[in-house]
């Protein structure tokens, strides 16, 4: 049995500290509040807005199948962009200070087609405490024996190509949390180290909330629309594969690239590094100066900000950003960074590669050379 993670080295803690006590100083200098502003409320209102819009475009209007097509596409995006730039603040707490407007805007996260409450274990409680800890963080669980993210991972065969064909994996992630995933961690004993004991309420939300979501992308579509079944499905997987591909690169981009770590724990459980540190370590940022990036990705694109202030609203990452960065340098603490959402792609590219072609390639080499190696003492002792 795993033992529970630690993080034990308490020299390191001391960067939190300052980093904490830097940014406070920040919100209470210039009298801001750590919640949404008026620029993160007219996000929101563009985003919903449009995704509404989209969505009763296609439903109710009567357009080419080219265009229904390619709106279903955009459709995918901005569900995609709705999950980043207000869900994900929401269920995290972030958007406001009152939380009945959290509550409402983490609900909206059901009809993009995700659980908050299994979303909120996952992703807030165990990936962000156990970030790029195989076995721990289930958000590196990717496709098991397909993609390879840790080095702890034994290399096979297959993983030979993992950097040729991730991508085109990570277009199902929005397939797969639709109707495998939630069902899956909901029903799973424990999450990372989180043991998954559910208030009863939750089963029925689950359901519930799911069969709305069926409803509105397969039932009403199907009963209002003069489509074919084929060109439903078409439209259909055309969002879904849409939703997932946004969707898995914007996440990899942060923490599956060059520089970030995978460090796996000793015997007794022990990461002997901060926990600060350690998310420093195995985060990163892309495209910070990009002000589309900044808009699209809600915060995403500045992952090590959102990590160590996930309780932060990321209409402040910006801002913040620079104080964290010099903090880091100051503590001689990694701050990863790739300039551009490009950059950024190669790098994945290029882990991807190392983790998997490249691994295969020196562990075979190793293998190789150990066989060698014993078959001439076996000669020598012959």
């Amino acid at each position: 049995m795993a033992k529970k993670v630690k993080f034990t080295n308490a020299n390191k803690s001391a960067f939190y500290a300052t980093v904490r006590k830097r940014v406070d100083l920040y919100f209470s200098g210039n009298k801001l509040s750590v919640y949404a502003n008026s620029a993160m409320w007219f996000k929101a209102f563009f985003f919903l807005t449009t995704l509404t819009g989209l969505y009763l475009l296609i439903l109710l209007g009567t357009l080419s199948m080219p265009v229904m097509l390619l709106l279903s596409c955009i459709l995918g995006m901005f569900g995609a962009f709705v999950g980043f730039n207000v869900c994900h603040d929401a269920i995290h707490k972030a958007f406001s200070k009152n939380q009945n407007v959290n509550a409402v805007f983490s609900f909206v996260f059901n009809l993009i087609g995700a659980s908050p409450y299994v979303w909120n274990i996952c992703h807030n409680i165990v990936h962000h405490t156990y970030t790029n800890i195989a076995g721990h963080d289930e958000d590196i669980d990717v496709a098991p024996g397909l993609i390879r993210f840790s080095e702890s991972e034994v290399v096979n065969k297959i993983q030979r190509y993992q950097h040729i064909y991730a991508f085109g994996l990570y277009s199902f992630a929005m397939l797969s949390w639709v109707f495998r995933k939630d069902y899956k961690k909901f029903f799973q004993k424990k999450i990372g180290e989180h043991i998954s004991v559910h208030p009863k309420i939750e089963y029925f939300k689950l359901f519930f909330y799911k069969g709305i979501y069926y409803f509105l992308f397969i039932g009403l579509p199907l009963w209002v629309m003069d489509i074919t079944i084929w060109q439903f499905l078409i439209g259909f997987l055309a969002m879904q594969f849409t939703q997932g591909l946004v969707l898995g690169l914007v996440f990899q981009l942060a923490h599956v690239v060059e520089g970030t770590s995978f460090p796996f724990p000793d015997e007794q459980g022990n990461i002997e590094e901060a926990w600060a540190a350690h998310q420093m370590n195995t985060t990163a940022n892309f495209a910070v100066d990009s002000k589309m990036a900044a808009f699209f990705c809600g915060g995403l694109n500045r992952q090590i900000e959102h990590h160590l202030f996930p309780k932060v609203c990321h209409i402040h990452y910006p801002a913040i950003g620079s104080i964290v960065k010099e903090t880091a340098l100051e503590f001689g603490l990694p701050y990863i960074e790739s300039p551009t959402f490009g950059a950024a792609l190669v790098s994945h590219y290029k882990t991807l590669r190392r983790l998997g072609k490249e691994a295969y390639i020196e562990n075979k080499y190793i293998n190789k050379s150990s066989c060698t190696f014993t078959r001439k003492v076996s000669a020598a002792y012959s």
